[in-house]
This record gives C-alpha cells, structure tokens and sequence, in this order.
C-alpha cells in the first residue's frame, strides 16, 4: 500500500497543474518516487512486529536487559526512540504560521470537536467497552481504561504525517492534549477506576497518581522533540533560508522518523514476546476493546470532520488525534500504582502492541476514504 509523503505533493503540484481544492490536493495518475522503506511501510511494521515477538520468545532475558536500561517507570530506548519517531514530523510544523491557524473560521468546530472527542466520549466509550469485555478480569479492565483516560501525545504525530493530516494542527491539538492530561488525568482515573466502578461492582480501586509524574511524562515525550521542532525550524530559517530547509534539510531526516518508528516497534513487542505467544487468549481479551475502541474512535470522528465540513486535512488530524492514546502514560501510572507484575501494567503494555498495527491500517482507510468522501486519489 502506498503512503504518500506530503512533502512531494506541491512538486508533483507544479508539475501536473493539479488543483487545490479548500487547501487540499486533488492529484491524480501521479507516480510518486518513494523510497523502499515508504513504499512498504506497511509490510516493514508486520515484520518488525513478527521480529520483536520472536526476539523476545527465544530470547526471553532481553526484556530484563531493556528493563534495565530504565529510569524509573521510563525506558530509556522506548523513550528515545518515541522521542525521534517524532522529531522530523515536529520539525515540519509551520510553527510561524499557527497564530494564523487558530484565527481560522473553523478553529472552534476543531477544538470543539477535539475536546468532545477526547476529553467525554473517548474515555467513556473505553470505560464501557472494558466492562463489556472484561468484567471478570479486573485488573485488566482497569489497565485498559488507563490507556482509554491517557490522551495520546506521541505516536499519532507519526500516524498523522503518514496520512499526510494537517501537520499544524496535529500541533495545536496534541499541546491542547497535554494541558488537559496534566489537569485531569488523576481526577478522571478516580472517576473511572474508583467511583464508577464501585457503583457497578460493589468494591472501589483507589488509584494514586501524582500530577508531577503526569508533567515529566508530557515534557519528556512531548516537550522534548517539540521544542527540538521549534528550535530547529527558526535557527536554520534564519541561518539557511526557507528553500534550503525544505529541500535539503528536511528531505534528510524525514525517513530517519520511520526508522526510529520500526526501532520502537521492535523494543516494545521484544519486552511482552514471550507472554504474547504464551498466553495468547489473554492478549485477545485485552485486545478485543481495544481494537473496537480505536475503530469507533477513529470512524466517529472522521465522520464527525466530515459532517461539518472540514478539509481532509483536518478531518484527517481530528480522527487519528481522538483514537490514539498515550500509552508510555498510562503504563507509568500502571507500574506506579499496582506494580510492574500486575494485570493492570501488563493490560497497558498490550495497549500499544495492539495500536500500532491498527493505527497503521487506518492510516491506508484514510487515504481510501480521502479518495471517497473528497475525490482526492493517491
């Protein structure tokens, strides 16, 4: 399947007089020069993923040795690789156009539609569909809905960029995230995990999670490579100009993000190899709200884009935004609260192993529905 790169689309503009319909591209029968790595990205997650679950089931003492390379609940190669994954998508934000952005007409649809997304329905879906599936397993129910209430601040740059959304407000929408997760994340587990489950159980969870250990997790997987996006966008704009930037520098580290993306990949499905293959049906108990929970998410709010009438683009961002979940939170919390050994953290660890292969088949769904709903083709 093939996955467009954005940054070849205002060439193959001047080449093909394509037409440029409410900011969107409306190209056809062009023949994209993707590399290898681009063309079959596809195929290079499913490998990696098969290479990290291998890995780990012979090699079942290399989650203790990458455990080892931790600080805290953080691993330090996980968190390295997340934080490059989304380096060069952050480097591409037109950051000197935002203030522009957010003066738009539709900025409050978006934000508006954001917030409803993410903040009421995404954790509520996730809530009912954890006592739907996993009623009698507690301690994974409550680890799913951990990553349900953890709004995602890292990968979906990655899923946006490939689907080629808009990148500015991917921006806009993930810092928008991040305050809301600092400012809520504790009082939503304690809705979630401590009041509603004991009104339906009979018997409470009391989940302690410090603000502080929420602020480190957002500056440390979101801060970090978004200020390396700033700092380096305006430092070479004004050192090398505009057309370098766009043409020489960004070109080069753009696939390093994919890179960075199937190092990741292998690490994390290394760390649960062996459980995956030793106790598949637990994986698919944990994994069957969660494959609904990012396919309602992402649909509804597709349809949500296009029913007041955004532009693919934004349509796009608002999808993935609202069905991705930010997982390296939702494990530290986990890990803090009931322990590395439990139910909960390992229900948090299935999270991402089921996202990644998700996100990246509605990654190939949003170009098809790009093609459907807006008569844009690839």
């Amino acid at each position: 399947m093939i996955i467009v790169r954005a940054e070849l689309l205002n060439e193959e503009m001047r080449k093909c007089n394509c037409s440029d319909t409410k900011g969107g591209f409306r190209v056809t029968g062009i023949q994209k020069n993707l590399t290898s790595l681009e063309k079959y990205l596809t195929l290079w997650i499913f490998l990696a993923m098969a290479f990290g679950i291998g890995l780990g089931y012979v090699y079942p003492e290399i989650s203790e040795i990458i455990g080892s390379l931790s600080i805290g609940a953080t691993s330090i190669p996980i968190a390295i690789g997340l934080m490059w994954m989304m380096y060069p998508p952050l480097a591409k934000v037109k950051y000197e156009g935002l203030r522009k952005i957010v003066r738009a007409t539709e900025t409050k649809r978006i934000i508006s539609l954001s917030i409803l997304q993410n903040w009421i329905v995404g954790p509520l879906i996730m809530f009912i569909l954890a006592w739907i599936f996993l009623s009698d397993y507690p301690a994974y129910r409550n680890g799913i809905i951990l990553v349900g209430l953890a709004r995602c601040i890292a990968m979906v740059i990655v899923w946006n960029d490939l689907a080629d959304g808009d990148r500015e407000w991917a921006a806009i929408l993930v810092a928008l995230n991040s305050i809301f997760q600092i400012v809520f994340y504790s009082l939503y587990a304690y809705i979630f995990i401590t009041l509603f489950s004991e009104w339906i159980s009979g018997t409470s969870v009391v989940v302690k999670i410090s603000l502080k250990e929420i602020a480190r997790s957002v500056l440390l997987y979101l801060g970090t490579p978004f200020f390396g996006g700033i700092i380096t966008r305006f430092y070479f704009l004004r050192t090398k100009g505009l057309e370098w930037y766009n043409e020489k520098f960004i070109p080069k580290i753009s696939p390093t993000s994919l890179f960075a993306l199937l190092f990741t990949i292998v690490v994390m499905f290394s760390l649960k190899g062996e459980y995956i293959v030793s106790i598949p049906m637990d994986v698919a108990r944990i994994a069957t709200p969660l494959i609904l929970y990012f396919l309602i998410m992402f649909f509804v709010s597709f349809a949500m884009g296009h029913l007041v009438k955004l532009e693919y683009e934004k349509t796009t961002t608002l999808a993935f935004t609202a069905a991705s979940n930010n997982f390296e939170l939702a494990i530290a919390v986990a890990v803090a609260t009931f322990g590395l050994a439990s139910g909960e953290a390992f229900a948090t660890v299935v999270g991402p192993l089921i996202e990644v292969p998700v996100m990246i088949s509605l990654v190939n769904v949003a170009w098809a529905l790009r093609k459907k709903l807006y008569g844009e083709s690839s």
